[in-house]
């Protein structure tokens, strides 16, 4: 089992961008948190949902609606892939068999090999998971790659790891309440590394 991955190695699985060097690795959860997954349905018939408030009823949003927070993420790399033109992917995007480099191990990489890695984390994700992964790297990474990473959460989550995010790894944090103002806020923070790359303040990777 090797233990790195190359950014020819992932740019090789990427169709062609503007910028299609520059590589932003996009992260957050793949699956909607849904309370109809948790609570039995005796405990659902139990809770008048229009009752609850806005922010606690969305949590009982239709079934149909779990893989929303993949979609979102998706319309993320899309944007960015669009404008400025970079080269956004997701982990799911780099074909590598786990047997030749387990999950854990990717995801450090994709962050590694990466100009910028993006921590997206919507109100409805499902971000425990999220939450560990995006620990992991910056255990490793913050220290050489701080200036790169961003997270970008919806007004309405906190967390300890967004916490911890701000105050031990001394990182950018963002909200936003809406999803074009995610979108601006990531194309910013892009187009900031991008400029600094430019004029010497950070290295180029390759």
């Amino acid at each position: 089992m090797r233990d790195s991955i190359s950014r020819d190695e992932i740019r090789n699985a990427l169709g062609r961008t503007t910028y299609d060097r520059f590589l932003v690795y996009v992260m957050g959860p793949y699956k909607s948190f849904n309370l109809n997954y948790v609570l039995s349905e005796q405990e659902l018939q139990d809770i008048d949902i229009e009752e609850l408030p806005g922010p606690i009823r969305r949590l009982f949003s239709n079934r149909d609606d779990i893989d929303d927070a993949l979609a979102l993420l998706r319309r993320v790399q899309g944007s960015l892939r669009a404008d400025p033109g970079v080269n956004a992917f997701l982990a799911v995007d780099i074909d590598i068999d786990t047997d030749d480099v387990d999950a854990a191990t990717q995801s450090l990489a994709f962050a590694e090999a990466s100009n910028v890695t993006v921590f997206v984390l919507p109100f409805l994700g499902h971000n425990f998971g999220v939450g560990e992964e995006a620990g992991s790297i910056l255990e490793r990474l913050s220290e050489t790659h701080g200036d790169r990473i961003v997270f970008v959460h919806e007004s309405t989550v906190t967390s300890e790891m967004i916490r911890a995010a701000r105050t031990r790894w001394d990182l950018r944090v963002e909200t936003y309440d809406t999803e074009e103002e995610l979108h601006k806020r990531i194309r910013l923070f892009v187009a900031d590394v991008m400029n600094r790359e430019l004029h010497g303040d950070l290295a180029l990777l390759d």
